[in-house]
């Protein structure tokens, strides 16, 4: 079928349909990310990482989706049943499963820097029926972060890829912020975008642009619409890995810093602005910086100096070096996991960050 793989059990169909082909409500839905709401009902969204569950008693559900140019995974009970990846507005009925009560969750895999893609509504199959939508996890976890917090191209086994493979092998629930998450049992946000930082972004492009800047955007391509209001999403925690694309390649003419030294003092001047704007934001959250032997020390520089204004709810974790064997000399799969390690490492280190979440 094409646009599809990996459905196992039940039975699968596939319709293109319009938004108001279902007469029957839509389930109730847990998100985790940010989306917008649109007036027709459906969702719309960009961020990687972004998921969707809903909750029906029975033997199938219909999933609606718009996938314009990004890949994403339907699962019932926690098991992939389709992959989509076709553009355009489908209907994707899963039947045949066992009577009883499903969760079924749409994730968002791929990275659009541009665009997105939109959610039309889960719906009952006939004979079947909509329950509560799953309840929040009670901890929850923002991750902010470049093309390491997105996982770009993660499941490739080269590092050697075209565009097109670098969208077709990034699984952005594999990078280490979604695994933590669920090892942890916690909802999860992401905001990164490939290729920023948090003044300078890769090769000095897109200059005037940083990381900050799109991070009020409810789509990463859309300035226009922001969050001023995060609602119920209080995070406990806040990971941010942001520096290797501030760094990682040498400074040119025509850049506003006159050398290292200067890009290095705005990069941690800037950082702590950034820090500070999201502890106001979310009082009640921990940060987690994270770096590598490229930035670390600045990192530390960063930590110490927000912690000295919230004492004790800043903390760092040294990235070790990894083996980036994905594209582009990316992280794979083990350094995602790695990553996870390290930063469920230093959590173990301090259970208070989950106390007013376990109350």
């Amino acid at each position: 079928m094409p646009g599809m793989r990996g459905f196992s059990g039940g039975l699968l169909a596939l319709a293109l349909i319009g938004c108001s082909a279902q007469a029957t409500p839509p389930l109730p839905v847990h998100v985790g990310g940010r989306i917008i709401h649109n007036p027709d009902g459906s969702l719309s969204f960009g961020w990687p990482a972004i998921y969707i569950e809903g909750r029906f008693h029975g033997t199938g559900v219909t999933a609606s989706v718009d996938t314009t140019t990004d890949r994403l995974r339907l699962l019932i009970d926690g098991t992939e049943k389709a992959l989509l990846i076709q553009p355009g507005t489908t209907s994707l009925t899963i039947s045949g499963l066992p009577a009883g009560d499903h969760v079924v969750r749409l994730e968002k895999l791929s990275e659009s820097q541009t665009g997105g893609a939109r959610f039309v509504g889960f719906y009952p199959a006939e004979g079947s029926t909509a329950l509560p939508a799953p309840a929040p996890a009670g901890r929850a976890i923002e991750y902010i972060g470049d093309s390491h917090s997105v996982g770009y191209g993660d499941i490739s086994n080269s590092r050697d890829c075209t565009g097109q493979e670098v969208h077709d092998l990034t699984d952005s629930q594999q990078a280490f912020g979604p695994v933590l998450a669920r090892r942890l049992s916690a909802d999860y946000r992401v905001v990164a975008y490939s290729g920023f930082g948090i003044v300078r972004n890769y090769a000095g492009g897109s200059a005037g642009l940083s990381l900050p800047a799109l991070y009020p955007r409810l789509k990463p391509d859309d300035a226009s619409d922001l969050e001023t209001n995060p609602g119920d999403w209080r995070p406990q925690l806040i990971v941010i890995n942001l520096g290797t694309n501030d760094f990682s390649t040498p400074l040119h003419s025509g850049e506003p810093w006159a050398n290292a030294e200067a890009l290095h003092a705005d990069y941690r001047a800037k950082y702590a602005a950034f820090a500070r704007m999201l502890m106001a934001k979310q009082p009640q959250a921990h940060l987690v910086l994270m770096g590598t032997d490229l930035f670390y020390a600045d990192v530390q520089q960063v930590a110490a100096a927000v912690d000295a204004e919230v004492p004790g709810r800043v903390l760092t974790v040294h990235v070790p070096a990894m083996e980036q064997t994905a594209c582009h000399d990316h992280p794979s799969l083990k350094d995602q996991r790695m990553m996870a390690d390290s930063v469920r490492t230093l959590l173990d280190q301090h259970p208070e960050i989950w106390r007013a979440a376990e109350r």
